[in-house]
Protein backbone atom coordinates (compact mmCIF):
# COMPACT_ATOMS: atom_id res chain seq x y z
CA UNK A 1 0.00 0.00 0.00
CA UNK A 2 1.42 3.15 -1.02
CA UNK A 3 1.99 6.31 1.57
CA UNK A 4 -0.78 8.55 0.03
CA UNK A 5 -3.24 5.24 0.05
CA UNK A 6 -2.52 5.14 3.61
CA UNK A 7 -2.95 8.31 4.67
CA UNK A 8 -6.54 8.38 2.83
CA UNK A 9 -7.53 5.16 4.73
CA UNK A 10 -6.32 6.55 8.34
CA UNK A 11 -8.38 10.01 7.40
CA UNK A 12 -11.34 8.18 6.67
CA UNK A 13 -10.77 6.52 10.32
CA UNK A 14 -10.27 10.15 11.67
CA UNK A 15 -13.80 10.79 10.25
CA UNK A 16 -15.12 7.96 11.67
CA UNK A 17 -14.21 9.21 14.94
CA UNK A 18 -14.51 12.92 14.79
CA UNK A 19 -10.75 13.19 15.18
CA UNK A 20 -9.48 15.98 13.83
CA UNK A 21 -5.70 14.91 14.08
CA UNK A 22 -3.76 12.01 15.10
CA UNK A 23 -0.36 11.38 16.09
CA UNK A 24 1.69 8.20 15.24
CA UNK A 25 4.71 8.66 17.54
CA UNK A 26 8.39 6.52 16.57
CA UNK A 27 7.56 4.19 19.83
CA UNK A 28 6.65 1.10 21.33
CA UNK A 29 4.79 0.31 24.79
CA UNK A 30 8.28 0.25 26.39
CA UNK A 31 9.26 3.74 25.18
CA UNK A 32 12.89 2.31 23.65
CA UNK A 33 14.83 4.15 21.03
CA UNK A 34 15.17 0.60 19.13
CA UNK A 35 11.91 -0.95 18.84
CA UNK A 36 10.19 -4.18 17.09
CA UNK A 37 9.21 -4.66 13.94
CA UNK A 38 5.15 -5.26 15.26
CA UNK A 39 5.69 -1.40 16.38
CA UNK A 40 7.14 0.70 13.95
CA UNK A 41 4.55 2.18 12.43
CA UNK A 42 5.78 5.38 11.09
CA UNK A 43 8.52 3.19 9.05
CA UNK A 44 5.65 1.25 7.86
CA UNK A 45 3.56 4.52 7.64
CA UNK A 46 5.69 6.44 5.82
CA UNK A 47 9.05 4.95 4.75
CA UNK A 48 11.16 7.52 7.33
CA UNK A 49 13.46 5.20 9.13
CA UNK A 50 15.15 7.39 11.83
CA UNK A 51 14.71 6.48 15.65
CA UNK A 52 13.07 10.30 16.26
CA UNK A 53 10.60 11.90 15.02
CA UNK A 54 6.36 12.29 15.60
CA UNK A 55 4.17 12.18 12.30
CA UNK A 56 0.90 14.50 12.79
CA UNK A 57 -2.13 14.33 10.62
CA UNK A 58 -4.99 16.33 9.94
CA UNK A 59 -7.20 16.66 7.21
CA UNK A 60 -5.71 18.44 4.92
CA UNK A 61 -1.69 18.17 6.35
CA UNK A 62 0.49 15.50 7.32
CA UNK A 63 3.93 16.40 8.69
CA UNK A 64 6.73 14.90 9.93
CA UNK A 65 8.69 16.86 13.01
CA UNK A 66 12.25 15.49 13.24
CA UNK A 67 15.76 17.29 14.61
CA UNK A 68 18.50 18.16 12.55
CA UNK A 69 20.46 14.88 12.80
CA UNK A 70 17.56 13.33 10.50
CA UNK A 71 16.57 16.39 7.79
CA UNK A 72 18.83 15.15 5.08
CA UNK A 73 17.54 11.16 5.24
CA UNK A 74 13.90 12.60 6.16
CA UNK A 75 14.14 14.96 3.03
CA UNK A 76 14.56 11.56 0.96
CA UNK A 77 12.63 9.30 2.89
CA UNK A 78 9.59 10.99 2.44
CA UNK A 79 10.22 12.38 -1.06
CA UNK A 80 6.59 12.34 -2.77
CA UNK A 81 4.64 10.56 0.04
CA UNK A 82 2.44 13.69 0.93
CA UNK A 83 4.10 13.78 3.83
CA UNK A 84 6.27 17.24 4.91
CA UNK A 85 9.56 17.11 7.07
CA UNK A 86 8.53 19.78 9.49
CA UNK A 87 12.30 20.82 11.01
CA UNK A 88 12.80 20.66 15.17
CA UNK A 89 14.04 23.97 16.55
CA UNK A 90 15.15 22.50 19.72
CA UNK A 91 15.38 19.11 19.11
CA UNK A 92 13.46 16.41 21.01
CA UNK A 93 10.51 18.60 22.23
CA UNK A 94 7.43 18.54 20.97
CA UNK A 95 6.64 21.73 19.19
CA UNK A 96 3.73 20.40 16.97
CA UNK A 97 1.65 20.47 20.40
CA UNK A 98 1.98 24.25 19.58
CA UNK A 99 1.16 23.82 15.74
CA UNK A 100 -1.43 22.07 16.98
CA UNK A 101 -2.59 24.13 19.16
CA UNK A 102 -2.55 27.13 16.68
CA UNK A 103 -3.83 25.35 13.87
CA UNK A 104 -7.06 23.28 15.94
CA UNK A 105 -10.54 25.09 15.84
CA UNK A 106 -12.44 25.18 19.38
CA UNK A 107 -14.39 21.90 20.49
CA UNK A 108 -11.81 19.71 17.91
CA UNK A 109 -10.53 16.30 19.34
CA UNK A 110 -6.48 14.65 18.95
CA UNK A 111 -6.65 11.20 18.79
CA UNK A 112 -3.65 8.75 19.37
CA UNK A 113 -2.67 5.66 21.05
CA UNK A 114 -1.73 5.77 24.60
CA UNK A 115 0.00 2.58 25.01
CA UNK A 116 2.81 4.24 22.84
CA UNK A 117 2.70 7.83 24.62
CA UNK A 118 4.29 8.28 27.50
CA UNK A 119 2.60 9.87 30.62
CA UNK A 120 4.85 12.43 30.31
CA UNK A 121 4.07 13.60 26.92
CA UNK A 122 0.21 13.04 27.15
CA UNK A 123 0.72 15.37 30.50
CA UNK A 124 2.17 17.87 28.09
CA UNK A 125 -0.52 17.71 25.85
CA UNK A 126 -2.73 18.22 28.67
CA UNK A 127 -1.25 21.47 30.01
CA UNK A 128 -0.38 22.68 26.64
CA UNK A 129 -4.43 22.49 25.56
CA UNK A 130 -6.03 23.54 29.22
CA UNK A 131 -7.20 26.53 28.39
CA UNK A 132 -8.59 25.48 24.75
CA UNK A 133 -11.12 23.43 24.08
CA UNK A 134 -9.41 20.52 22.42
CA UNK A 135 -10.29 16.96 23.59
CA UNK A 136 -7.85 14.18 23.51
CA UNK A 137 -9.18 11.11 22.92
CA UNK A 138 -5.97 8.22 23.97
CA UNK A 139 -7.66 4.96 22.97
CA UNK A 140 -7.65 4.20 19.31
CA UNK A 141 -4.80 2.43 17.53
CA UNK A 142 -5.64 3.84 13.52
CA UNK A 143 -2.66 2.58 12.16
CA UNK A 144 -3.07 -1.09 13.57
CA UNK A 145 -6.38 -0.98 11.86
CA UNK A 146 -5.38 -0.66 8.55
CA UNK A 147 -1.97 -2.34 8.82
CA UNK A 148 -2.37 -5.55 6.89
CA UNK A 149 -0.09 -8.35 7.63
CA UNK A 150 1.79 -6.60 10.90
CA UNK A 151 4.61 -8.20 11.90
CA UNK A 152 3.49 -10.29 14.99
CA UNK A 153 5.09 -9.78 18.61
CA UNK A 154 8.41 -10.77 18.55
CA UNK A 155 9.22 -14.57 19.95
CA UNK A 156 12.97 -15.27 20.33
CA UNK A 157 14.21 -17.19 23.01
CA UNK A 158 14.64 -15.79 26.45
CA UNK A 159 18.51 -17.15 27.92
CA UNK A 160 20.34 -16.50 31.09
CA UNK A 161 23.02 -13.70 31.26
CA UNK A 162 26.12 -15.65 33.53
CA UNK A 163 26.94 -14.19 36.56
CA UNK A 164 31.04 -14.59 34.93
CA UNK A 165 29.69 -11.71 33.13
CA UNK A 166 27.23 -9.78 34.59
CA UNK A 167 29.41 -9.59 37.79
CA UNK A 168 26.26 -9.56 40.36
CA UNK A 169 23.36 -11.95 40.60
CA UNK A 170 20.08 -11.38 40.05
CA UNK A 171 19.17 -12.19 43.66
CA UNK A 172 21.62 -9.20 44.95
CA UNK A 173 20.30 -7.10 42.08
CA UNK A 174 16.90 -7.57 43.30
CA UNK A 175 17.83 -6.47 46.77
CA UNK A 176 19.24 -3.75 46.19
CA UNK A 177 16.59 -2.40 44.32
CA UNK A 178 14.23 -3.08 47.31
CA UNK A 179 16.42 -1.43 49.34
CA UNK A 180 16.55 1.55 47.19
CA UNK A 181 12.68 1.24 47.18
CA UNK A 182 12.98 1.28 51.11
CA UNK A 183 14.85 4.34 50.97
CA UNK A 184 12.30 5.90 48.91
CA UNK A 185 8.97 4.95 51.12
CA UNK A 186 7.43 2.51 48.29
CA UNK A 187 5.75 -0.92 47.89
CA UNK A 188 6.04 -1.71 44.36
CA UNK A 189 8.28 -0.43 41.54
CA UNK A 190 6.92 -0.25 37.95
CA UNK A 191 9.67 -1.60 35.71
CA UNK A 192 8.62 -0.51 31.26
CA UNK A 193 12.69 -0.25 30.01
CA UNK A 194 13.42 -3.31 28.90
CA UNK A 195 17.59 -2.86 29.35
CA UNK A 196 16.25 -2.32 33.10
CA UNK A 197 14.35 -5.38 33.26
CA UNK A 198 17.35 -7.67 31.16
CA UNK A 199 19.43 -6.00 33.92
CA UNK A 200 17.62 -6.43 36.68
CA UNK A 201 16.77 -10.25 36.08
CA UNK A 202 20.03 -11.26 34.49
CA UNK A 203 17.82 -12.18 31.51
CA UNK A 204 18.87 -11.67 27.71
CA UNK A 205 17.11 -12.27 24.37
CA UNK A 206 16.62 -10.76 20.33
CA UNK A 207 13.56 -9.28 20.60
CA UNK A 208 14.88 -6.45 19.26
CA UNK A 209 16.86 -5.52 16.72
CA UNK A 210 20.31 -4.69 18.19
CA UNK A 211 20.11 -4.70 21.38
CA UNK A 212 19.46 -8.37 23.56
CA UNK A 213 16.42 -7.56 24.76
CA UNK A 214 12.97 -9.25 25.76
CA UNK A 215 9.26 -8.04 25.23
CA UNK A 216 8.71 -7.36 29.33
CA UNK A 217 7.06 -5.56 32.06
CA UNK A 218 8.20 -6.42 36.00
CA UNK A 219 6.32 -5.47 39.17
CA UNK A 220 8.91 -5.80 41.88
CA UNK A 221 7.25 -5.82 45.52
CA UNK A 222 9.03 -6.62 48.96
CA UNK A 223 6.88 -9.94 49.12
CA UNK A 224 6.69 -10.60 45.57
CA UNK A 225 8.20 -9.87 42.05
CA UNK A 226 6.41 -10.59 38.87
CA UNK A 227 7.90 -10.57 35.29
CA UNK A 228 5.34 -10.19 32.74
CA UNK A 229 6.21 -12.05 29.38
CA UNK A 230 5.42 -14.37 27.06
CA UNK A 231 5.98 -17.85 29.37
CA UNK A 232 6.79 -19.82 25.36
CA UNK A 233 9.68 -17.78 25.32
CA UNK A 234 11.33 -19.00 27.85
CA UNK A 235 12.97 -22.63 28.14
CA UNK A 236 12.41 -24.77 31.32
CA UNK A 237 15.58 -24.73 33.02
CA UNK A 238 15.48 -20.69 32.91
CA UNK A 239 11.93 -20.73 34.37
CA UNK A 240 13.05 -22.41 36.95
CA UNK A 241 16.23 -20.15 38.07
CA UNK A 242 13.79 -17.72 37.98
CA UNK A 243 11.15 -19.45 39.91
CA UNK A 244 14.04 -20.09 42.62
CA UNK A 245 15.10 -16.66 42.81
CA UNK A 246 11.61 -15.68 43.97
CA UNK A 247 10.38 -14.44 40.34
CA UNK A 248 6.48 -15.26 39.62
CA UNK A 249 6.13 -15.42 35.54
CA UNK A 250 3.19 -13.91 34.22
CA UNK A 251 1.62 -13.83 30.96
CA UNK A 252 2.78 -10.36 29.17
CA UNK A 253 -0.72 -9.13 28.79
CA UNK A 254 -1.64 -9.15 32.26
CA UNK A 255 0.14 -6.29 33.30
CA UNK A 256 -2.43 -3.83 33.58
CA UNK A 257 -4.85 -6.19 35.34
CA UNK A 258 -1.98 -6.44 38.35
CA UNK A 259 -1.75 -2.62 38.16
CA UNK A 260 -5.69 -2.20 38.89
CA UNK A 261 -5.06 -4.30 41.80
CA UNK A 262 -3.39 -2.88 44.09
CA UNK A 263 -4.63 -2.13 47.07
CA UNK A 264 -6.07 1.46 49.02
CA UNK A 265 -2.95 3.19 49.54
CA UNK A 266 -0.15 1.61 47.74
CA UNK A 267 2.80 3.59 46.65
CA UNK A 268 4.08 2.72 43.62
CA UNK A 269 7.36 4.12 41.87
CA UNK A 270 8.25 4.52 38.17
CA UNK A 271 9.77 6.35 35.51
CA UNK A 272 7.18 8.48 33.46
CA UNK A 273 9.44 9.15 30.76
CA UNK A 274 9.03 5.16 29.82
CA UNK A 275 6.04 4.69 31.49
CA UNK A 276 2.84 4.47 28.93
CA UNK A 277 -0.27 6.21 29.57
CA UNK A 278 -2.19 3.03 29.35
CA UNK A 279 -0.61 1.31 32.15
CA UNK A 280 -0.76 4.97 34.12
CA UNK A 281 -4.01 4.93 34.05
CA UNK A 282 -4.21 1.30 34.79
CA UNK A 283 -3.20 2.30 38.54
CA UNK A 284 -5.86 3.05 40.92
CA UNK A 285 -6.90 6.28 41.72
CA UNK A 286 -6.21 5.82 45.37
CA UNK A 287 -2.92 4.27 45.23
CA UNK A 288 -0.05 7.07 45.81
CA UNK A 289 2.48 7.44 42.57
CA UNK A 290 6.08 8.29 43.01
CA UNK A 291 7.83 9.36 39.79
CA UNK A 292 12.01 9.80 39.37
CA UNK A 293 14.43 7.58 37.15
CA UNK A 294 13.85 4.10 37.55
CA UNK A 295 16.33 2.56 40.06
CA UNK A 296 17.85 -0.15 37.96
CA UNK A 297 18.71 2.71 35.77
CA UNK A 298 20.48 4.03 38.20
CA UNK A 299 22.30 1.63 39.79
CA UNK A 300 23.09 -0.33 36.02
CA UNK A 301 24.66 3.03 34.95
CA UNK A 302 27.87 2.32 37.33
CA UNK A 303 29.77 -0.72 36.40
CA UNK A 304 31.14 -3.00 39.02
CA UNK A 305 34.56 -4.20 38.60
CA UNK A 306 33.83 -7.41 36.93
CA UNK A 307 31.79 -5.61 34.12
CA UNK A 308 34.85 -2.86 33.94
CA UNK A 309 37.10 -5.70 33.21
CA UNK A 310 35.06 -7.46 30.63
CA UNK A 311 34.33 -4.21 29.05
CA UNK A 312 38.44 -3.30 28.70
CA UNK A 313 38.80 -7.01 27.21
CA UNK A 314 36.11 -6.63 24.42
CA UNK A 315 37.84 -3.28 23.92
CA UNK A 316 40.92 -4.72 22.35
CA UNK A 317 38.82 -7.57 20.80
CA UNK A 318 36.69 -4.53 18.73
CA UNK A 319 40.15 -2.49 18.53
CA UNK A 320 41.42 -5.36 16.95
CA UNK A 321 38.42 -5.81 14.05
CA UNK A 322 38.93 -2.24 13.45
CA UNK A 323 42.05 -2.46 12.44
CA UNK A 324 41.80 -5.00 10.44
CA UNK A 325 39.03 -3.61 8.36
CA UNK A 326 41.05 -0.37 8.37
CA UNK A 327 44.04 -2.06 7.15
CA UNK A 328 41.51 -4.01 4.33
CA UNK A 329 40.13 -0.98 2.88
CA UNK A 330 43.20 0.80 2.10
CA UNK A 331 44.99 -1.84 0.64
CA UNK A 332 41.56 -2.84 -1.10
CA UNK A 333 40.31 0.10 -2.17
CA UNK A 334 40.23 1.25 -5.90
CA UNK A 335 41.31 -2.40 -6.64
CA UNK A 336 38.44 -4.05 -6.32
CA UNK A 337 34.42 -3.02 -5.95
CA UNK A 338 33.59 -1.83 -2.46
CA UNK A 339 30.84 0.50 -0.90
CA UNK A 340 28.59 1.89 2.09
CA UNK A 341 26.99 -1.20 2.64
CA UNK A 342 29.55 -3.66 1.54
CA UNK A 343 32.43 -2.52 3.54
CA UNK A 344 29.87 -2.29 6.83
CA UNK A 345 29.21 -6.44 5.99
CA UNK A 346 33.00 -6.52 5.98
CA UNK A 347 33.50 -4.89 9.01
CA UNK A 348 30.86 -7.22 10.60
CA UNK A 349 32.72 -10.02 9.13
CA UNK A 350 36.07 -8.88 10.85
CA UNK A 351 34.27 -8.57 14.32
CA UNK A 352 32.18 -11.89 13.73
CA UNK A 353 35.79 -13.37 14.41
CA UNK A 354 36.12 -12.48 17.76
CA UNK A 355 35.43 -14.41 20.39
CA UNK A 356 31.84 -13.74 22.14
CA UNK A 357 30.59 -11.52 19.45
CA UNK A 358 27.02 -11.36 19.19
CA UNK A 359 26.13 -8.77 16.10
CA UNK A 360 25.89 -5.36 15.56
CA UNK A 361 25.18 -2.84 18.67
CA UNK A 362 23.25 -0.48 15.91
CA UNK A 363 23.07 0.25 12.06
CA UNK A 364 26.58 1.11 10.85
CA UNK A 365 26.62 4.51 9.88
CA UNK A 366 28.70 4.18 7.26
CA UNK A 367 29.05 7.68 5.20
CA UNK A 368 30.83 7.97 2.01
CA UNK A 369 31.78 12.16 1.38
CA UNK A 370 28.51 13.56 1.09
CA UNK A 371 26.38 10.82 3.26
CA UNK A 372 28.98 11.60 5.71
CA UNK A 373 26.91 14.52 6.30
CA UNK A 374 24.04 12.91 7.09
CA UNK A 375 24.18 12.18 10.92
CA UNK A 376 22.45 9.52 11.66
CA UNK A 377 23.13 7.73 7.87
CA UNK A 378 22.02 4.51 7.56
CA UNK A 379 23.05 2.71 3.52
CA UNK A 380 20.48 1.43 1.71
CA UNK A 381 20.72 -0.31 -1.69
CA UNK A 382 18.88 2.45 -3.02
CA UNK A 383 21.35 5.25 -1.43
CA UNK A 384 24.32 2.92 -1.55
CA UNK A 385 27.75 4.33 -3.61
CA UNK A 386 30.75 3.16 -4.29
CA UNK A 387 34.13 4.29 -2.71
CA UNK A 388 37.14 5.65 -4.24
CA UNK A 389 40.83 6.33 -3.34
CA UNK A 390 39.68 9.79 -2.67
CA UNK A 391 37.33 12.10 -0.13
CA UNK A 392 36.22 11.32 3.32
CA UNK A 393 34.72 8.03 4.91
CA UNK A 394 32.91 8.62 8.28
CA UNK A 395 32.29 5.21 9.91
CA UNK A 396 30.48 4.78 13.14
CA UNK A 397 29.55 0.90 14.41
CA UNK A 398 29.47 -1.05 17.40
CA UNK A 399 28.90 -4.60 18.51
CA UNK A 400 27.22 -6.82 20.98
CA UNK A 401 29.39 -9.13 23.17
CA UNK A 402 28.75 -11.49 25.86
CA UNK A 403 31.44 -9.20 27.87
CA UNK A 404 30.55 -5.49 26.66
CA UNK A 405 28.53 -3.27 24.05
CA UNK A 406 31.32 -0.88 21.90
CA UNK A 407 30.48 2.14 19.74
CA UNK A 408 33.27 3.90 17.70
CA UNK A 409 33.38 6.63 15.26
CA UNK A 410 36.09 7.37 12.58
CA UNK A 411 36.60 9.10 10.24
CA UNK A 412 39.35 8.31 7.80
CA UNK A 413 41.13 9.90 4.34
CA UNK A 414 40.51 7.69 1.56
CA UNK A 415 43.05 10.08 -0.60
CA UNK A 416 44.53 13.36 -0.33
CA UNK A 417 42.93 15.31 1.98
CA UNK A 418 42.46 19.12 1.42
CA UNK A 419 43.35 21.84 3.60
CA UNK A 420 39.29 22.02 4.89
CA UNK A 421 39.01 18.48 5.46
CA UNK A 422 42.42 19.10 7.76
CA UNK A 423 41.28 22.02 9.43
CA UNK A 424 37.65 20.69 10.32
CA UNK A 425 39.33 17.23 11.39
CA UNK A 426 41.57 18.50 13.56
CA UNK A 427 38.96 21.19 15.51
CA UNK A 428 36.82 18.17 16.00
CA UNK A 429 39.85 16.30 17.46
CA UNK A 430 40.61 19.12 19.91
CA UNK A 431 37.29 18.37 21.53
CA UNK A 432 38.27 14.84 21.31
CA UNK A 433 41.40 15.20 22.87
CA UNK A 434 39.54 18.54 25.87
CA UNK A 435 37.06 16.17 26.72
CA UNK A 436 39.23 13.59 27.33
CA UNK A 437 41.86 15.40 29.51
CA UNK A 438 39.30 17.07 31.95
CA UNK A 439 39.68 16.55 35.75
CA UNK A 440 36.59 17.71 37.34
CA UNK A 441 34.83 17.43 41.00
CA UNK A 442 32.41 15.22 41.76
CA UNK A 443 28.67 15.97 41.77
CA UNK A 444 29.40 17.24 38.18
CA UNK A 445 26.93 17.16 35.73
CA UNK A 446 27.43 16.11 31.84
CA UNK A 447 26.18 19.56 30.50
CA UNK A 448 28.38 21.30 32.69
CA UNK A 449 31.66 20.08 30.33
CA UNK A 450 30.15 19.49 27.24
CA UNK A 451 31.59 23.00 26.09
CA UNK A 452 35.30 21.90 26.33
CA UNK A 453 34.23 19.62 23.16
CA UNK A 454 32.93 22.22 21.43
CA UNK A 455 34.87 25.16 21.90
CA UNK A 456 37.46 24.46 19.37
CA UNK A 457 34.74 24.25 17.20
CA UNK A 458 32.83 27.65 18.33
CA UNK A 459 35.86 29.15 18.54
CA UNK A 460 35.75 29.09 14.50
CA UNK A 461 32.29 29.43 13.88
CA UNK A 462 31.40 25.36 13.88
CA UNK A 463 28.90 23.64 15.43
CA UNK A 464 27.23 20.02 15.62
CA UNK A 465 23.97 19.29 16.55
CA UNK A 466 23.78 16.32 18.21
CA UNK A 467 24.94 15.67 21.84
CA UNK A 468 28.41 14.90 22.94
CA UNK A 469 27.57 12.01 24.84
CA UNK A 470 25.66 9.15 25.78
CA UNK A 471 25.81 6.23 28.20
CA UNK A 472 26.55 2.88 27.33
CA UNK A 473 25.07 -0.36 28.83
CA UNK A 474 26.85 -4.04 28.89
CA UNK A 475 25.56 -6.19 26.73
CA UNK A 476 22.65 -3.85 26.64
CA UNK A 477 21.61 -0.78 24.81
CA UNK A 478 24.34 1.09 23.22
CA UNK A 479 22.74 4.41 23.98
CA UNK A 480 21.46 4.19 27.73
CA UNK A 481 21.28 6.70 30.21
CA UNK A 482 20.48 8.09 32.68
CA UNK A 483 24.05 9.64 32.38
CA UNK A 484 24.92 12.33 29.50
CA UNK A 485 26.74 15.00 28.13
CA UNK A 486 25.03 17.58 27.18
CA UNK A 487 21.79 16.82 25.81
CA UNK A 488 18.63 15.18 27.71
CA UNK A 489 17.79 12.99 24.23
CA UNK A 490 19.45 9.70 25.80
CA UNK A 491 19.49 10.71 29.54
CA UNK A 492 19.26 12.98 32.31
CA UNK A 493 20.25 15.81 32.09
CA UNK A 494 20.35 16.39 36.40
CA UNK A 495 22.13 13.09 36.82
CA UNK A 496 25.70 13.29 38.37
CA UNK A 497 28.57 12.12 36.47
CA UNK A 498 29.94 9.22 38.95
CA UNK A 499 32.96 7.06 38.82
CA UNK A 500 31.89 3.59 36.90
CA UNK A 501 29.84 5.51 34.56
CA UNK A 502 30.43 4.43 30.88
CA UNK A 503 29.92 7.57 27.94
CA UNK A 504 30.59 8.40 24.67
CA UNK A 505 32.77 10.99 23.44
CA UNK A 506 32.07 11.81 19.70
CA UNK A 507 32.09 15.38 18.74
CA UNK A 508 31.78 16.71 15.19
CA UNK A 509 31.41 18.53 12.09
CA UNK A 510 29.01 18.00 9.32
CA UNK A 511 29.18 20.13 5.60
CA UNK A 512 26.43 19.23 3.83
CA UNK A 513 26.92 18.24 0.32
CA UNK A 514 30.52 17.81 0.94
CA UNK A 515 31.73 15.08 4.28
CA UNK A 516 30.82 14.73 7.58
CA UNK A 517 33.47 14.25 10.27
CA UNK A 518 33.42 12.38 13.62
CA UNK A 519 35.93 10.83 16.68
CA UNK A 520 33.76 8.65 19.02
CA UNK A 521 35.90 7.25 21.88
CA UNK A 522 33.94 5.60 24.88
CA UNK A 523 34.95 6.55 28.05
CA UNK A 524 35.28 5.53 31.70
CA UNK A 525 34.85 7.72 34.85
CA UNK A 526 37.40 6.96 37.42
CA UNK A 527 38.47 8.70 40.50
CA UNK A 528 41.45 11.31 40.16
CA UNK A 529 42.73 13.43 43.10
CA UNK A 530 40.89 14.41 46.14
CA UNK A 531 42.25 17.82 47.67
CA UNK A 532 40.80 20.03 50.49
CA UNK A 533 38.04 20.88 47.73
CA UNK A 534 37.01 17.76 47.42
CA UNK A 535 37.35 14.39 45.22
CA UNK A 536 37.94 15.19 41.76
CA UNK A 537 36.89 12.81 38.89
CA UNK A 538 38.71 11.86 35.29
CA UNK A 539 38.27 10.23 31.94
CA UNK A 540 40.03 6.82 31.01
CA UNK A 541 39.50 6.27 27.09
CA UNK A 542 38.72 2.53 26.79
CA UNK A 543 38.51 2.67 22.76
CA UNK A 544 41.34 1.05 21.18
CA UNK A 545 41.26 2.37 17.56
CA UNK A 546 43.97 4.52 15.67
CA UNK A 547 43.29 8.15 14.98
CA UNK A 548 43.83 9.24 11.17
CA UNK A 549 46.94 11.29 11.32
CA UNK A 550 46.77 12.02 7.66
CA UNK A 551 44.12 14.32 8.44
CA UNK A 552 45.42 15.84 11.60
CA UNK A 553 47.25 19.66 10.83
CA UNK A 554 49.77 19.38 13.77
CA UNK A 555 49.74 23.53 13.34
CA UNK A 556 46.35 23.60 15.35
CA UNK A 557 47.29 21.29 17.73
CA UNK A 558 48.39 21.87 21.29
CA UNK A 559 52.09 20.72 22.80
CA UNK A 560 49.26 18.89 25.38
CA UNK A 561 47.07 17.72 22.51
CA UNK A 562 49.95 16.29 20.63
CA UNK A 563 51.44 14.56 23.78
CA UNK A 564 47.72 12.79 24.19
CA UNK A 565 47.67 11.54 20.98
CA UNK A 566 50.57 10.21 20.84
CA UNK A 567 50.01 8.31 24.42
CA UNK A 568 46.74 7.15 22.74
CA UNK A 569 48.48 5.78 20.18
CA UNK A 570 51.35 3.97 21.82
CA UNK A 571 48.25 2.39 24.19
CA UNK A 572 46.74 1.51 20.83
CA UNK A 573 49.96 0.00 19.18
CA UNK A 574 50.88 -2.14 22.53
CA UNK A 575 47.29 -3.43 23.22
CA UNK A 576 46.54 -4.33 20.04
CA UNK A 577 49.92 -5.27 17.81
CA UNK A 578 50.46 -8.88 19.58
CA UNK A 579 47.04 -9.81 18.08
CA UNK A 580 48.01 -8.57 14.43
CA UNK A 581 49.99 -10.73 12.01
CA UNK A 582 53.56 -8.95 11.19
CA UNK A 583 51.96 -7.25 8.24
CA UNK A 584 48.90 -5.79 9.82
CA UNK A 585 51.40 -4.86 12.58
CA UNK A 586 53.72 -2.82 10.66
CA UNK A 587 51.09 -0.90 9.02
CA UNK A 588 49.71 -0.13 12.29
CA UNK A 589 52.67 1.09 13.42
CA UNK A 590 52.97 3.68 11.12
CA UNK A 591 49.43 4.51 11.35
CA UNK A 592 50.17 5.06 15.33
CA UNK A 593 53.54 6.75 14.94
CA UNK A 594 54.00 10.26 16.65
CA UNK A 595 53.28 13.84 15.24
Amino acid sequence: METENKLSNLRKLMNKHNFDAYIIPVTDPHLGEYIPAHWRCIAWFSGFTGSAGTIVITNDFAGLWTDSRYFLQAEEQLRNTGIELVKLKIPHSPEYIDWLKEKLKDGSTIGFDSKVVSIGLTGKFENFLENKNIQINTSKDLVGEIWQNRPPLPDSKIFDFNVKFSGVSREKKSDNVKQRMKEEGVDYHLLTALDDIAWTFNIRANDVKYSPLAVSFALIGFDNTSLFIDKKKIPDKLKKILSDAGISLMSYKEISKALMKLGKGTRIYLSPGSTNTWLYRSIPSFCKIIEGISIPAKLKAIKNPVEIEHVKNTMVKDGVALTRFFFWLERTIGKQKITEISASKKLNDFRNQQDLYQGPSFAAIAGYREHGAIVHYEPTPDTDIKLNPEGIFLLDSGGQYLDGTTDTTRSISLGNPTREEKRDFTLVLKGTIALSLIEFPLGTKGFQIEVLARKALWENGLNYGHGTGHGVGFFLNVHEGPQTIGTGASGNLETILEPGMILSNEPGIYREGKYGIRTENLLLIEKSRETEFGQFLKFKTLTLCYIDIKLVEKSLLLPEEKKWLNEYHKKVYELISPHLNTVERIWLKEKTKEI
